[in-house]
């Protein structure tokens, strides 16, 4: 049955052919060929698909066969061995003369094209080697490229264009990599073709852009993506179809509008313009505007919150307070819209590191003028608070210090390769050691991950001994600043404490003589509150931040005891040795390499990834994350340093297992705290103390000697890979 193309009334099944109508069923979708049959010839292809070394050996010997055999569909064995990912059996046969680039079956494919239609990479990296032609076409026009493309393996297509193929390669009707990825909904392809230079201006034979084939799956993912690298948003096909005109045949507008809206344009495509004061500034570096903009507004936010609701009566105050809380938001959301693709969430911007940074603003020029000037002077008494207001003056400034050192120094970003080159060299490495998968590698910085790293989707950078994302430092806390972070926290707790025993000191002595009439509270209140309410409401919303900060103290001192961060402590230790173990299997469970069996009683993996994330989290779960709370309530319950039997998505986790980076307690607070690295100055990026020595965790890529991990094969021992949501939180 044929389908219409985009444009018509119906969605199409796929790209059109020369004729019109839909092309023939995709290569993963493709007859490959016969199963072998019962014939006694059909013993080969047999032995090749289960990878029978021994027989296939004897069968050579008797001088019947040889590795250049094919059957009446010009299939070889070598095919078999392939789409079967019998990695020694096809080196065995490659050895033994097999043509590499022979085509056969229905789809007259050869065997890198059988191995790529099930992404065994390993398989098809081994073929490359040996000279197979990735560039060849099966009978419906597809190379290896397309091919991969169709089952969106991202780490399949970061391999084959590695190895030299135009990225920009058409199938025989001019469609693209880049369009297919479009087509089948695969954002994460689509950004890795638009990385490596993709063009988003290729059409094929009907006039199609990417752009339009993203809109006839519908995914705003593929469809910003394209937009934002430039893609012509009023492109019109040979039969004069626009994007916006696909979008509504094919109802898929809901998504184009939203993708327009997300990369700063209107529903028609034109580009948002503000129109308001300073918006000239804003065009010039918005991105600089915005970090700026979401820094110095929550100021305004809490001197006004505070000055209203200490300076009018409680029935006034308090509905007045929130319609300003109200407004000002609602002016940061109305300046929101023009920010990058990547701010468009207060989260995304300096908004909460704005209030934090607002907040011991106010609370230390209080200090100076108000709290420092009463408790110091005769006012206050016999009993002067020198001390207190010291320590006060101590815990602010090393705050502030250690807040901006926090926000401001790198966390130790894990430094990129140079070049294709070198990307290659990495890559051919991962894969001769069995360690190509995306705990190994990371495909948006393209580089091998070192141990303890991680991916941060806010940062867009892999970070060395990646503790968590912190939205209230607007960073990452990583391995160069996870010391300054605690110490932040200590000091921030002291500043408190001591702020609030001022406070306390200051409303006693000066509420002796006020005026206990007020409405509706208690004269003892009414007093304080007559005496100066705006010192206790910003000691009352400094104790508020106590809370969290108590949370997250205790968090990071049981994690440092334990020598772990908080995604180990979430999520799991090491997860590397887990996806390393868990690509060295077939989809039938059979070692790829007869020297990488797993230790007795391991199972298969059953997954590939790590990186498995939950979106759509409820306001609840989003706040409890941002406070420290989920991370707190997993470590005082005992739950934390989770593991997963099994590995993959939606395992279950397990307590229990011993930390291979732990040395004991006083060992472990030993190397974090004694550091050699400067406190008030910058370390050298990735130096850190394991155990007594120095190591580098932007290069730590195998466990230091003596480090032991603990055996795969007894189901309480050790921490194995957790997939679970990216952890980013406070």
């Amino acid at each position: 049955m044929a389908h219409n193309a985009p444009g018509a009334t119906a969605a199409p099944a796929q790209p059109p052919s020369k004729s019109g109508t839909a092309t023939p069923k995709l290569n993963n979708e493709m007859e490959l060929g016969n199963l072998p049959g019962d014939a006694p010839e059909a013993d080969i292809m047999q032995m090749a698909r289960v990878g029978d070394i021994p027989g296939m050996e004897k069968l050579f010997a008797e001088g019947e066969y040889d590795a250049t055999y094919t059957d009446d569909e010009n299939i070889t064995p070598l095919h078999w061995a392939a789409i079967n990912n019998q990695y020694a059996m096809c080196k065995y046969l490659i050895e033994h003369g097999a043509e590499i680039n022979r085509k056969g079956g229905e789809s007259i494919a050869t065997p890198l094209q059988w191995a790529a239609q099930r992404c065994h990479y390993y398989t098809v990296h081994l073929l490359l080697q040996h000279g197979a032609d990735p560039l060849i076409t099966d009978s419906q026009g597809y190379n290896t490229l397309h091919i991969s493309t169709f089952n969106g393996n991202v780490l399949l297509l970061v391999l084959l264009l590695h190895q030299g193929i135009p990225v920009d390669v058409e199938d025989e009707f001019g469609h693209t990599a880049l369009m297919w990825a479009a087509y089948k909904g695969f954002p994460a392809c689509v950004d890795v073709f638009l990385r490596w230079g993709a063009s988003v201006h290729a059409a094929d034979e009907q006039g199609f852009t990417a752009l339009h084939w993203a809109l006839v799956k519908g995914s705003a993912g593929c469809i910003q993506k394209i937009v934002e690298y430039g893609a012509d948003r009023f492109a019109k096909t040979k039969t004069g179809k626009t994007p916006a005109i696909t979008a509504q045949e094919l109802n898929t507008a809901g998504a184009w509008h939203k993708a327009l809206k997300e990369c700063g344009y209107d529903e028609d495509g034109n580009a948002i313009v503000p129109n308001w004061p300073g918006a000239s500034y804003l065009l010039q570096d918005r991105r600089g505007f915005m970090n700026k903009f979401f820094f110095l507004w929550p100021f305004l936010l809490v001197y006004s919150t505070m000055v209203i609701l200490s300076g009018m009566p409680i029935y006034a105050g308090i509905p007045l307070a929130f319609l300003v809380i109200y407004t000002v938001q609602w002016v940061g959301g109305q300046v929101i819209a023009y920010a990058p693709p990547d701010m468009r969430t207060f989260e995304r911007t300096p908004w909460m590191s704005g209030i934090f940074a607002a907040s011991l603003f106010f609370c230390g020029l209080n200090w100076i003028t108000t709290l420092l000037a009463f408790t110091a002077s005769a006012r206050a008494g016999p009993n002067q608070t020198y001390l207190v207001n010291f320590f006060c003056a101590v815990s602010i400034g090393l705050t502030a210090w250690f807040y901006i050192r926090c926000m401001s120094d790198d966390p130790g970003f894990v430094p990129k390769m140079n070049g294709i080159a070198e990307q290659k060299a990495i890559i051919d490495d991962l894969i001769a050691t069995w360690k190509f998968d995306e705990s190994n590698f990371c495909v948006t910085c393209m580089i091998r991950t070192p141990l303890r790293s991680k991916h941060c989707r806010r940062c867009q950078r892999c970070v060395a001994k990646h503790d968590h994302h912190c939205p209230w430092v607007y960073n990452c806390i990583g391995v160069n600043n996870h010391r300054h972070f605690f110490l932040y926290l200590i000091n921030l707790a002291f500043s408190v404490i001591t702020f609030d025993l001022l406070t306390y000191r200051y409303l006693s002595e000066a509420s002796a003589q006020a005026s206990e009439e007020c409405n509706i509270l208690s004269p003892t209140l009414c007093r304080v509150i007559n005496t100066d309410a705006y010192s206790l409401l910003l000691a009352v919303w400094a104790t508020l931040q106590l809370t969290w900060v108590s949370m997250l103290l205790f968090v990071q001192f049981v994690q440092v005891m334990r020598a772990m961060t908080t995604y180990e402590n979430m999520f799991g230790v090491d997860h590397h040795l887990a996806a390393s173990l868990n690509t060295a299997f077939t989809s039938t469970g059979a070692p790829l390499d007869p020297s990488q069996m797993p230790p007795s009683g391991a199972s298969a993996p059953a997954g590939h990834g790590h990186h498995g994330h939950k979106h759509g989290q409820g306001f609840l779960k989003q706040w409890g994350k941002l406070l420290g709370v989920d991370a707190f309530i997993e470590t005082a319950t005992g739950r934390g340093a989770a593991t997963s039997q099994g590995g993959g998505r939606g395992g279950r986790r397990s307590k229990g297992g011993a930390n291979p980076y732990s040395r004991g307690c006083v060992t472990n607070c030993k190397d974090f705290w004694c550091d050699p690295a400067p406190v008030f100055g910058r370390r050298e990026t990735g130096m850190a103390v394991l155990g007594g020595h120095v190591v580098n965790y932007t290069d730590m890529y195998e466990k230091p000697t003596g480090m032991e991990m603990p055996s795969r094969g007894r189901r309480t021992g050790g921490y194995e890979e957790v997939a679970a949501e990216e952890h980013e939180e406070v």
